[in-house]
C-alpha cells in the first residue's frame, strides 16, 4: 500500500470515529462560546466609550487621579487572557488526550 493510500485510509478512519466527531463538536462549541464572550465584552466596552465617556472619566475613588476607564480596560484585557488560558488548559487536558486516543485507534 502506498503512503498516500495509507494516509487517506487513516484520515477516513479518523473522520468516521465517533470520538473525533465528539472532539470536533466540543472544541468548536468552546471556541465559539469563548469567541462570542470576548466579542461581547470588547463590543460592550466600545459602546461604553462611545455612549458614556463621562462615566469612564470619573475618578476611581475620591481624590484619585486615576479614572474608571483605565482599570476597566486593563480588567478587560486580563479577562481575555484568562479566557485564553482556559481554552489552552482545556485543550491540553481534554482535547489533546482525546486526539491521542483517536490517533492510536486509527493506526493502519
Amino acid at each position: 500500500m502506498s503512503s498516500h493510500a495509507k494516509h487517506a485510509l487513516t484520515c477516513a478512519l479518523i473522520r468516521s470515529n465517533p470520538k473525533f466527531q465528539n472532539l470536533a463538536r466540543r472544541r468548536a462549541r468552546l471556541a465559539w462560546a469563548l469567541s462570542g464572550l470576548v466579542l461581547a465584552l470588547y463590543y460592550s466596552f466600545i459602546m461604553l466609550v462611545a455612549f458614556a465617556p463621562g462615566w469612564l472619566h470619573l475618578p476611581l475613588y475620591a481624590g484619585s487621579n486615576l479614572s474608571l476607564g483605565l482599570p476597566l480596560g486593563a480588567a478587560l484585557i486580563l479577562l481575555c487572557w484568562l479566557l485564553t488560558l482556559w481554552y489552552v488548559r482545556s485543550a491540553n487536558l481534554h482535547f489533546d488526550t482525546l486526539s491521542a486516543q483517536i490517533l492510536e485507534e486509527s493506526q493502519v
